[in-house]
């Protein structure tokens, strides 16, 4: 627990910075670009590299490359360095290939992530234009989380965390130029020129540009000196496409879901204007958030010794670094879900009401990141239950599990599309990702139980049932600061939304880490003591 706390710890900080200056870059693409037709635009075109990384490579970084860098580190006379130089040099030609491929297919990739948008109108053509300047970000963030990859073998964490603030203030930079520049026309689709979608579009790939740069300058620090290798023979592909098909068949599966919430999205804001794309992003990256921070630290920490575990036939260890990680994220996650349930629109407003975006929509956001918050544990307890099953290297029963949450995600969000009125189609959106992951979670840990001889349900059960408890009075304090503003102050504005987040979140914060230790729940008090020293320090 101890080390994967100190792990966690440097990870989540870098983390924590990432996320506040992408909370920051948000705010300013907020502003700068609005939440209706050039919000969509521009969020359509930004999600398609991402889409293609994880269908090539992210997914596969997870569950294949980890494991057999770690197998190569521990087997090969040189300690896994001309195989990781030959991982590096094929991920740099595939990409770059990909990558140019992608720009000349930017009008078919836009038509398929995208609904009721013709070919031939302005959003359309600006989304296209948007996505070519985008694109060849594929090379230059691919060849990065190659190198994290590489740095995470190696307990090297801090880089990987931290490269993702130099590309926020990349674009925070870009954007806000951006606005200087395009003037009173920045959130006009009808009006902004093609110079100002080739700052913003360039802009958006320079800050990958300098992550990637990042990296790979950590990589040399340690000793990593790139030499192109191209003998494939040695690079092990026959066991990584074995491996990797299967991975790649879970991102399949899983980017068709994603495809379709862009597709019912994209349609639900054609109709009403501000409720389409836009909204879902942007709730989306705040749901994301505390995932981000804490759960994507412990992961990244704990996948490497799961895997030496597995190799080295130590199950128990396998099953108490499972049952640590669940509980410490567990131990963040229960309260952040409450009050993101209770505070959504309390966070959005002060975060997205600025500039061209209305206060209308700003609540709309909220109102979705409210449904949102219902997922964020099942959510995070999924993607642990995948890496137990990538540790003992099986790719394949994550392909049977992704297929069934999301065929029960894609049901559930065209129902819902059907039968809820287009204002309420993103809502329904959040609602059917919550129902699926609970659903896949609880799939996922039977199997998962099995191949372990046991995940130690009961004792994690028990812990998450001591954290809902104490983690009650700060959803009752919650929504007494959203009660107590409404009567008082006559809603939410951006000071009182400030207020009710002081109250509902500050005061409400302090009160879970009060219970929680009253309770002696060891993971929270583990938290606050290792906090208390640094502080004391």
């Amino acid at each position: 627990m101890s080390r994967m706390m100190r792990a966690s710890a440097i990870m989540a900080a870098g983390t924590l910075v990432s996320r506040a200056t992408g909370f920051v870059r948000t705010m300013v693409l907020a502003y700068a670009i609005g939440t209706m037709a050039m919000g969509d635009a521009y969020n359509a075109a930004y999600a398609i590299p991402y889409s293609i990384l994880d269908l090539l490579l992210l997914g596969v970084l997870s569950s294949v490359v980890v494991p057999m860098i770690v197998r190569a580190q521990q087997s090969d006379p040189d300690g896994g360095r001309s195989y990781e130089q030959r991982l590096m040099t094929l991920a740099t030609v595939v990409l770059v290939a990909v990558a140019a491929l992608a720009v000349l297919a930017a009008p078919l990739l836009i038509d398929l992530y995208t609904t009721d948008w013709a070919p031939g109108s302005r959003k359309f053509e600006v989304a296209v234009m948007l996505a070519r300047f985008i694109l060849p970000q594929l090379a230059f963030f691919g060849v990065g989380a190659v190198a994290g990859a590489i740095l995470n073998t190696r307990d090297r964490f801090a880089a990987p965390m931290w490269a993702p603030v130099l590309n926020n203030l990349v674009v925070i930079v870009v954007m806000l130029f951006y606005v200087v520049v395009a003037g009173d026309a920045r959130s006009d689709i009808s009006r902004i020129t093609d110079g100002d979608l080739a700052l913003l579009g360039l802009g958006t790939t320079a800050g990958i540009v300098a992550q990637a740069v990042v990296l790979i300058v950590a990589l040399k620090r340690i000793g990593f000196s790139f030499v192109p290798r191209f003998d494939v023979r040695n690079a092990r592909l026959g066991e990584m496409g074995r491996a990797g098909v299967w991975t790649i068949g879970y991102v399949v599966i899983t980017q068709l879901g994603f495809m379709l919430t862009t597709n019912l999205s994209s349609a639900a804001g054609a109709a009403v204007s501000g409720h389409g794309i836009t909204p879902y992003t942007l709730a989306f990256q705040l749901f994301q958030l505390p995932y981000g921070v804490i759960g994507v630290s412990v992961i990244t920490a704990m996948l490497p010794r799961m895997s030496r575990a597995v190799g080295e036939g130590r199950l128990d260890d396998v099953r108490a670094e499972f049952g640590s990680s669940v509980r410490l994220i567990s131990a963040v996650m229960v309260p952040v879900s409450l009050m993101l349930m209770v505070l959504g629109p309390a966070i959005t407003v002060p975060l997205y009401h600025h500039g061209v975006v209305p206060f209308e929509a700003a609540v709309y956001i909220g109102n979705v990141l409210q449904v949102y918050g219902l997922a964020l544990v099942p959510f995070s307890i999924f993607q642990l239950l995948l890496r137990v099953f990538y540790s003992f290297g099986d790719t394949r029963t994550p392909v049977y599990v992704g297929a069934g949450t999301t065929a029960v995600n894609a049901l559930l969000m065209y129902a819902f599309y059907v039968l809820l009125p287009y204002e309420y189609t993103v809502m329904g959106l959040a609602f059917a990702y919550a129902i699926s992951y609970a659903l896949g979670a609880a799939v996922a840990w039977v199997v998962a139980s099995r191949r372990v001889h046991g995940l130690g349900g009961w004792t994690i059960g028990m812990s998450m049932t001591r954290m809902y408890l104490a983690a009650l009075p700060t959803a009752v304090v919650a929504l007494a600061a959203v009660w107590g503003v409404q009567q008082l102050l006559g809603g939410l504005t951006f000071v009182n939304s400030l207020i009710t987040l002081a109250v509902g979140g500050g005061l409400g914060g302090l009160l879970y880490l009060g219970v929680a230790h009253r309770m002696r729940i060891p993971e929270v008090n583990s938290i606050v003591g290792m906090v208390a020293r640094r502080v004391g320090r």
